[in-house]
């Protein structure tokens, strides 16, 4: 398979008669970490929301790990066999609150990875580990902090061995003292070599983890370049505005 894990090609997006995306052109390269910022209703979430089949586009094209993805909403096929190989973690958990840690991270590995139970423990408290949360396994969601459950979400997506790990917002429903072990995590599988797309307004951690940043408003991509042309020397009006008020 090519090193493109990604690619999108003119894509457009309405809600209605709203028109979400413009005219999208974006490739996302394996092992790269791409961050994408920009002002709230800016496109972001919808963006990497198209890349497991969460949102269908009306116009383009798009590939995903080597499947071609149709702007038909009846797709389904390629869909199915994309979203096996993306983790995705969003601003909610998404934890189910009658089961335990554990039980959250073996529920898909046994339905969808048809492994045995005793294989998705095996693999959960392994990942859990990675993510220092294995005293936590048989808590329930109530019963652990709100950084904790994102770190429980994260290790969740890795346990079906993702090619692509997306990030919507991972630490903006968290407090501001539970922010920095959501991004600790993050920051160790970028280091790993994990693909990664996040859209964040954590422009530090974006500074220390991307290799690529890019930036949108009103649906259209206004810059894209590596990180440190990205900060240091930006292009676009729109982009120097927004980072003055940084």
């Amino acid at each position: 398979m090519s090193d493109v894990m990604v690619k999108m090609h003119g894509i457009n997006k309405w809600f209605d008669d709203f028109q979400v995306l413009q005219n999208i052109d974006l490739e996302v390269i394996k092992g790269q970490r791409l961050v994408i910022c920009g002002p709230s209703g800016s496109g972001k979430s919808t963006l990497i929301r198209l890349i497991n089949g969460l949102e269908h586009f009306q116009q383009g094209k798009m590939e995903v790990l080597g499947h071609k993805i149709s702007s038909e909403v009846e797709n389904e096929k390629a869909l199915d066999q994309v979203r096996k190989e993306i983790g995705m973690v969003f601003q909610q958990f998404n934890l189910f609150p009658h089961l335990s840690v554990l039980e959250n991270l073996t529920l898909a590995q046994v339905w969808v990875g048809r492994r045995t139970l005793k294989e998705a423990q095996e693999v959960a408290m392994a990942h859990l580990k990675r993510v220092r949360l294995e005293d936590q396994a048989l808590k329930f969601p109530e019963q652990i902090s709100g950084g904790q459950k994102q770190r429980v979400a994260i290790a969740r997506s890795l346990c079906l061995n993702p090619k692509i790990m997306l990030f919507d917002e991972p630490t903006s429903a968290l407090d501001p003292e539970m922010v920095k072990e959501v991004l600790d995590v993050m920051l160790e599988l970028a280091i790993s070599g994990m693909t990664m797309m996040c859209v964040t307004h954590e422009m530090g951690f974006a500074r220390e983890v991307a290799d690529r940043v890019l930036f949108m408003d009103e649906g259209k991509i206004l810059e894209e370049a590596p990180t440190n042309e990205f900060f240091d020397q930006p292009k676009h009006p729109r982009l120097k505005e927004f980072l003055t008020h940084l």
